[in-house]
C-alpha cells in the first residue's frame, strides 16, 4: 500500500505525464504497477514521459520479486542482521519450510530476474533499434522488465499488435513470462540439478502443468478464433500460428497482446478467463490461483473417485495439510472474483461478460482487457483496484492464516453430513 500511493504521488508530479493524468489515474495506474497487473487508463507510452515510464518499470520490478525480497537484500547490503520476525515473514512470502537459507534465495531470485532481463532486452533491442532508434533501447528495456514480472504494460496503444508476426517478439516475450510464472525456485532447482529425477515434486508439478496449460491454450485459441475476422480470420497462416501461441500463454498472467482481445468470441473470453484465473506459479511474478494449486486438486479429485486417502504425484504422496490450503485458497479466490463482479455488474451497466473479463484479469493480476478499463467511473475504478491489490496480496495473507496453528482446548464427538 505504501508503494502503491508513493508511486501514485510521484507518477502525478507534472514531470511524469504529458497532461491530462489526475491523482486518481495515477493510483490506478500505480497499483496495476506495483500488483504487477497491467491494466491502463491511458496510453503508457503516450501518455507518461520517460521519467513516469521509469518509475512504472521500477514500481512493476518491485511488485513482481517482491517487495519482502528488495527488503532483505537491502539490510544485507547494509550490514543490518535480518532477525527472526523478518525471516518468518521472507519464509511465507517465498513458500519456503526452511528459515536457513532464505537470504540466499533472495540473492538468487534477484540474480535470476536480472540475468533474464538483460538478456531479454538485447534480444528485443534486435526488433525495437532498427524501428525507432536508439529509443528502441529503452523500449526494449522497459518490455523486458514488463514481460518477466508477468505486468503487461506496453509502450504502444495496441500492445504488440503490430508484431503478430515477429518470430523474435513472440518467442522472446513469452519465454521471458514463461520464465517469470514458473517461479524462482522452479527456475533454480532446474539450474542447479539438470536432471528430471532430481528435482524436486513441485519443480515436477509445475513444469508438466505448465507445459499442459500452455498446449491446451494455444490449441484452443486457434480452433475457436481461426476464422473469426476480428482476431486470426484476416492474418495469414504463419500469423495465425504465431497469434494462437501467444494468445495462449498471455493469459497466464502476463497480459501482453498481439490480436484484438475485445474481437474475440465469448467462448475464447471464457477459455482465456479459466487461465487468467488459474495463473503462474508460486514464488513467481504470476497471479491467480496458481499452477500448482489446480493439479493438487485435480489430484485430490481423482483420489476420491479411487477412494484413496493420499494423494501421489511423481512417486511422491502429499498430506491432508496440502489439500486442505488449496481448497480454502480456492474457495476464497472464487468468492472474491464473484464478489468483484456482482459489485461491479451493481455499479457499471455494461455487457456481462466484459465485467467478467475484467474482474478476473483484476484478479490474477493479468493486465488483459476488453477495451472497458476506461470507461468506469471513480467507484468502478476502485473496485477494480481493490481486487488488483487483493489478487496480490490475498494468497500471501491466506497462507499466514492457514501458518498458524493451535491445539484445540475441546474435542466434540464425530458428526456426518450428507455431500453431494
Amino acid at each position: 500500500m505504501g508503494f502503491i500511493v508513493l508511486g501514485g504521488i510521484l507518477l502525478w508530479l507534472p514531470i511524469s505525464h504529458n497532461g491530462g493524468i489526475g491523482l486518481g489515474e495515477a493510483l490506478f495506474t500505480s497499483t496495476s504497477a506495483v500488483t504487477v497487473t497491467g491494466l491502463v487508463l491511458a496510453d503508457t507510452g503516450a501518455a507518461f514521459t520517460s521519467f513516469g515510464q521509469a518509475v512504472i518499470a521500477v514500481l512493476v520490478q518491485l511488485g513482481g520479486l517482491g517487495l519482502m525480497t528488495f527488503a532483505v537484500l537491502l539490510l544485507g547490503a547494509l550490514g543490518i542482521p535480518v532477525g527472526l520476525p523478518q525471516r518468518l515473514i521472507l519464509r511465507e512470502d517465498l513458500n519456503q519450510t526452511s528459515l536457513s537459507n532464505l537470504t540466499s534465495i533472495a540473492r538468487m531470485i534477484l540474480v535470476i530476474a536480472l540475468a533474464c532481463e538483460a538478456v531479454g532486452a538485447v534480444l528485443l533491442a534486435i526488433v525495437f533499434v532498427p524501428q525507432f532508434g536508439w529509443s528502441g533501447l529503452w523500449q526494449a528495456v522497459f518490455h523486458s522488465i514488463s514481460a518477466f514480472n508477468n505486468a503487461g504494460f506496453a509502450l504502444h496503444p495496441d500492445s504488440l499488435s503490430q508484431w503478430v508476426g515477429n518470430p523474435i517478439i513472440n518467442l522472446v516475450i513469452p519465454a521471458l513470462f514463461i520464465l517469470g510464472g514458473l517461479g524462482f525456485i522452479v527456475v533454480g532447482d532446474v539450474y542447479k540439478t539438470r536432471n528430471w529425477r532430481k528435482l524436486t515434486l513441485h519443480s515436477k508439478l509445475m513444469l508438466v502443468g505448465t507445459a499442459i496449460l500452455i498446449v491446451w491454450g494455444g490449441v484452443m485459441f486457434g480452433l475457436l478464433e481461426w476464422r473469426n475476422p476480428d482476431t486470426l480470420g484476416a492474418l495469414n497462416v504463419p500469423e495465425k500460428l504465431w497469434a494462437s501461441w501467444f494468445q495462449g500463454v498471455t493469459p497466464r498472467t502476463a497480459g501482453f497482446n498481439t490480436i484484438n482481445t475485445g474481437g474475440m468470441h465469448e467462448s475464447t473470453t471464457m477459455l482465456t478467463m479459466t487461465l487468467m484465473l488459474v495463473g503462474g506459479g508460486s514464488t513467481s511474478t504470476a497471479g491467480g490461483i496458481k499452477v500448482t494449486t489446480l493439479f493438487v486438486l485435480l489430484l485430490a479429485t481423482v483420489a476420491f473417485f479411487r477412494r484413496q486417502t493420499t494423494l501421489h504425484a511423481f512417486g511422491r504422496s502429499l498430506g491432508v495439510d496440502e489439500v486442505m490450503k488449496v481448497l480454502a485458497l480456492t474457495t476464497i479466490s472464487m468468492l472474491l472474483v464473484l464478489t468483484g463482479i456482482f459489485v461491479m455488474s451493481i455499479n457499471h451497466d455494461g455487457q456481462f461478460i466484459d465485467l467478467a473479463f475484467e474482474v478476473t484479469s483484476a484478479f490474477g493480476t493479468v493486465g488483459l482487457s476488453r477495451g472497458v478499463t476506461s470507461e468506469f467511473d471513480g467507484t468502478g475504478r476502485a473496485i477494480i483496484m481493490t481486487v488488483m491489490f487483493v489478487g496480490r496480496v490475498g494468497p500471501l495473507a491466506i497462507g499466514f492464516f492457514l501458518a498458524t496453528r493451535s491445539v484445540p482446548k475441546v474435542k466434540y464427538p464425530a458428526g456426518q453430513i450428507h455431500l453431494g
